[in-house]
C-alpha cells in the first residue's frame, strides 16, 4: 500500500510541476520531445522502393486479384466459403468490398511511386537519383494499368492526396493508358544515367541493374501496347510496334520480372491463401486442355487430397471424376484434387515473365501473317520457357518447408526432361498450330500462366481482350462455366461509400456483367 501511495504521490507531484517545465522549455525543444524517432517523415527513396515492389508483387500481382482471376480464367475453381460464391458468382463478383484490399493496395502503391518521383525528379531531395526515378516511374505504369485494367475509368488525376482533394473525379481509361505509356518512356530515358545514391540491394527485382529494369519496361510497353490492338487507328503498325518492344525485351528467365524472396515465413500468395483457407480445387476444364493434348504437365501439375502426385488423370479414371467441374461443384474441402501449385510455397511470383514476351511477339507474328516458320520458332520457345517455369514452380511443392513436418507431398513421377519437351512440342503442339495458329497461341500461353506465379490476372486480361476483337478469335480459350462471366472488377467501398463520383459510377455493382472496360470496347 505504501508503495502505491507514493507512485500516486509522485504523479501528482509531477502533474503540479509540469506548468513551471512547459512554462521553461522553448517551442523548438518541446517539438523535439514530442517528436517520434521510430516514426520518421522522411525516408531515403530506395527504401519505399523495396515497398512498393513488395506490395506490388504480394499484395497487387499475387494476391486477392489473383487468387479470384484463377478461377473467373478456370485455371482454379472455387470450392469454399467467398471463392465458392465467386465461382458461381454468387454476389462476390459485384460486391464492393471483395476486391477493396487490392484496391487500396494498390493506391498505396501509386502514392508511395508519386513520392519517389518527386523526390528524384528535378527540384526534388534526391535530384539526381534518375535509375530510382525511372524505377519508381515503371512501377507507376505497372500499378496503374493494374488498376485501369480491371477497374476501368478511376480516380488519378485528382486522387493520391486526400487532403487536397477527398472526391477526385474519375478518368477516362483512355487517358490513364497515355499516363502509362508516358511513364515507361520517361523511365527508359531515366534508367541509364544512374544513381547518385544507388538503390542496389533495396531493389528486390534487380539489385539496380539498368539494363534489366530497361527490359522489364520494354516488355511492359510490348503488353499494353498489345492490350490497346482494338482501339488502335492501325492495327498492323501497332503489331509491329508489339514485336519492336519485345525484341528489346527480356532474351532469357533470368531477365524477367521475379520476385523471389519467398521462404518458411515469407509466403507464396497462393500458398498463404491455400493453406489458410483451402477455397481452390483443381479445374476440369484446364485438365482436358492438358488431356486433349496429351500434355507432359498433366502428370505433373495435380496432386489428390492425400497429398500424392496424380500420374493418371484419364477421363473414366477415380482420379478425373475428383476434377471440379467449373461452375457446378459442391462447396466442400479437402476432397477434390488440387494443383500441385497450391503448395508451392516459395515459388516465385512473376510481374513479367520470358514466356509472356514470347508469347506476345508469336500473337503478333501471326496477326501480321509472317512466315510460319519464324512464329513456330517463337512458339516453341515460349512453351519450352513455360514448362520450365512450371516445374520449378511444382519442385517446390515438394521441398515446401511448412509441409515437411507433415511428410510433405509425395512425389510420383519424373521431372520433365527437355526431349519430352522436344516430342510434345513436335508431335502436339506444332501439328495443332498449323491446323489453327491464333488458337494454339493463345491456348499454350493459357496453359503457360497456370501455375504459381500469379499470371491469372494477366490471362485475365487476355481472355477479355481476345473476346472483345471478335470473329474467329472469340473462342480463343473456351471456358466451360456457363455462369456470368464477370468482364471487370467493382470499386472498393472505401471510395463507393465515400466518393459520390465513385458511388455514381458504381450503383448496384452489376455493371460488371454488363460492361466492357475501354480497350474491351466499352465506354469506361
Amino acid at each position: 500500500m505504501e508503495m502505491k501511495i507514493n507512485i500516486i504521490k509522485y504523479i501528482l507531484l509531477g502533474a503540479l510541476a509540469l506548468p513551471l517545465v512547459m512554462s521553461s522549455c522553448s517551442e523548438d525543444r518541446m517539438d523535439e520531445i514530442n517528436k517520434n524517432i521510430n516514426d520518421p517523415v522522411d525516408v531515403s527513396a530506395k527504401f519505399i522502393i523495396t515497398d512498393i515492389i513488395t506490395r506490388t508483387a504480394f499484395n497487387n500481382v499475387g494476391g486477392d486479384i489473383n487468387t479470384y482471376m484463377s478461377t473467373y480464367v478456370e485455371h482454379e475453381v472455387g470450392t469454399h466459403n467467398q471463392l465458392w460464391d465467386a465461382e458461381h458468382r454468387v454476389n462476390q463478383p459485384h460486391l464492393s468490398s471483395t476486391f477493396n484490399n487490392s484496391w487500396v493496395s494498390i493506391y498505396n502503391a501509386l502514392r508511395d511511386a508519386k513520392i519517389v518521383i518527386n523526390k528524384c525528379s528535378e527540384g526534388g531531395s534526391e535530384e539526381g537519383n534518375y535509375t530510382s526515378l525511372g524505377i519508381a516511374q515503371i512501377l507507376a505504369a505497372y500499378n496503374l494499368a493494374l488498376l485501369t485494367d480491371l477497374y476501368g475509368d478511376v480516380p488519378y488525376s485528382e486522387a493520391l492526396n486526400p487532403f487536397e482533394n477527398k472526391t477526385p473525379k474519375l478518368d477516362k481509361q483512355q487517358d490513364l493508358y497515355s499516363e502509362v505509356l508516358k511513364y515507361l518512356d520517361e523511365a527508359i530515358v531515366n534508367l541509364p544515367k544512374g544513381d547518385v545514391s544507388a538503390v542496389g540491394g533495396q531493389d528486390l527485382l534487380y539489385s539496380g541493374a539498368r539494363d534489366k529494369w530497361a527490359k522489364f519496361a520494354y516488355g511492359l510497353k510490348a503488353r499494353y501496347t498489345m492490350r490497346l490492338l482494338k482501339v488502335a487507328s492501325n492495327a498492323n503498325a501497332t503489331l509491329e510496334d508489339v514485336i519492336a518492344f519485345a525484341n528489346q525485351s527480356f532474351t532469357s528467365a533470368s531477365d524477367e520480372a521475379a520476385f523471389k524472396i519467398y521462404n518458411a515465413q515469407n509466403l507464396n500468395p497462393l500458398f498463404d491463401f491455400q493453406w489458410s483457407r483451402d477455397g481452390l480445387a483443381a479445374s476440369k476444364s484446364l485438365a482436358d486442355k492438358l488431356i486433349e493434348r496429351n500434355d507432359p504437365r498433366l502428370r505433373r501439375n495435380f496432386v489428390d487430397a492425400d497429398w500424392v502426385q496424380i500420374d493418371n488423370l484419364e477421363p473414366g479414371s477415380e482420379a478425373y471424376d475428383l476434377l471440379a467441374v467449373n461452375g457446378e461443384n459442391e462447396q466442400i474441402q479437402y476432397t477434390y484434387n488440387t494443383s500441385t501449385f497450391v503448395f508451392s510455397q516459395t515459388a516465385p511470383t512473376l510481374l513479367l515473365s520470358y514466356h509472356e514476351i514470347l508469347f506476345l511477339k508469336a500473337e503478333a507474328m501471326q496477326r501480321l501473317n509472317k512466315p510460319a516458320n519464324e512464329i513456330e520458332g517463337v512458339l516453341r520457345a515460349a512453351v519450352t520457357a513455360a514448362i520450365i517455369n512450371s516445374e520449378k514452380s511444382v519442385a517446390t511443392a515438394f521441398t515446401a518447408p511448412t509441409l515437411a513436418p507433415y511428410g510433405g507431398l509425395e512425389e510420383t513421377t519424373d521431372p520433365i526432361e527437355e526431349s519430352e519437351i522436344e516430342d510434345y512440342l513436335d508431335n502436339e503442339v506444332i501439328p495443332l498450330f498449323t491446323a489453327n495458329p491464333l488458337k494454339e497461341i493463345a491456348i499454350q500461353k493459357y496453359l503457360a500462366f497456370f501455375g504459381a506465379s500469379g499470371e491469372s490476372t494477366e490471362m485475365y486480361n487476355d481472355i477479355r481482350r481476345w473476346k472483345a476483337l471478335g470473329g474467329v478469335n472469340e473462342n480463343l480459350v473456351e471456358l466451360k462455366n456457363t455462369n456470368r462471366f464477370p468482364l471487370r472488377l467493382p470499386y472498393g467501398n472505401t471510395e463507393t461509400t465515400t466518393n459520390p463520383n465513385v458511388q455514381a459510377a458504381y450503383g448496384n455493382g452489376q455493371y460488371v456483367y454488363s460492361e466492357n472496360v475501354w480497350w474491351a470496347g466499352g465506354t469506361r
